[in-house]
């Protein structure tokens, strides 16, 4: 396989068909088309199969392939994309802090995301956040609220580290902390084989998945799925009571054709 970019299959897989010049609303809408086309999903993790990061892999998968994937795969593929249209892309790296305990250390670097230089300013670009996906770039400005579609998110800055933290209807909530050192593929591929193999990290021993889609977010945690409005607020939720249902939901709420037969994924569900 090729690792050449294939920005126009990118495009049509995302139904995106606007502008392609490099500017905030076209960056806007790639990451509105990319959320909604593209499902976040950790399977392949979960079924103890490899992650590979390599961009031929990256597209088979989540471009010509009915699949979607965690945030090195969504932020590699998103990177390679503004990279062809010719935004100024960073690849970055932060320590996640979703489910973390307050005041525990941190933990290492293995979630993925990006920064882009445009017009004077500096923005966070994420796709991959599988927690609680940004629907739209933030300034990288900090103490200020900045809000989106579906969210209400906030940068603070202590120690030469950055904190994100979403509003939830039930208060504020740390993402992730990071810096601003650019990040070597080599980098990822060490994060990556941490993610997808360590019983310490989430995706190896539960399935997680998420899709925005228009006004509301689907989340599904081994068999608990929801449906969120803006600031988190759950609007629905119900618990998958078999593999067959999980297969409709997985077609229907978050566009995935598994690689294994349904029953097999509902089985590591289970604990």
């Amino acid at each position: 396989m090729s690792d050449a970019f294939r920005l126009d299959n990118y495009l049509a897989r995302i139904g995106y068909t606007g502008a392609r010049s490099v500017g905030l609303e076209t960056l806007k809408a790639l990451q509105t088309s990319h959320l909604e086309a593209i499902p976040f999903e950790g399977i392949d993790p979960l079924l103890g199969r490899s992650v590979k990061l390599d961009l031929a892999s990256v597209q088979a998968k989540l471009v010509d392939g009915s699949r979607g994937g965690y945030c090195y795969e969504h932020n590699l593929l998103f990177r390679a994309a503004l990279d062809a249209i010719g935004f100024q892309v960073t690849g970055l790296a932060g320590r996640p802090r979703w489910i973390a305990a307050a005041g525990s250390p941190l933990g290492p670097k293995t979630h993925m995301m990006l920064k882009v230089d445009l017009a004077g300013d500096a923005y966070l670009v994420d796709v991959g956040f599988g927690a609680c996906l940004l629907d739209a770039p933030l300034q990288l400005k900090t103490d200020v609220e900045q809000t989106t579609a579906l969210g209400t998110y906030r940068l603070a800055r202590s120690d030469g580290l950055f904190l994100l933290s979403a509003k939830r209807h039930t208060g504020w909530r740390d993402m992730y902390v990071f810096d601003l050192q650019p990040q070597l593929q080599a980098d990822y591929d060490v994060g990556n084989w941490f993610t997808s193999t360590s019983p310490l990290v989430p995706f190896t021993t539960r399935l997680v998945m998420e899709r925005i889609a228009g006004n509301q977010r689907f989340k599904l945690v081994n068999r608990l799925l929801s449906t969120e409005a803006r600031d988190g607020e759950v609007v629905a939720e119900r618990v998958l009571q078999n593999a067959s249902e999980l297969s409709e939901v997985m077609r229907d709420a978050f566009k995935v054709t598994p690689p294994v037969r349904p029953e097999e994924i509902f089985e590591r569900t289970g604990g």
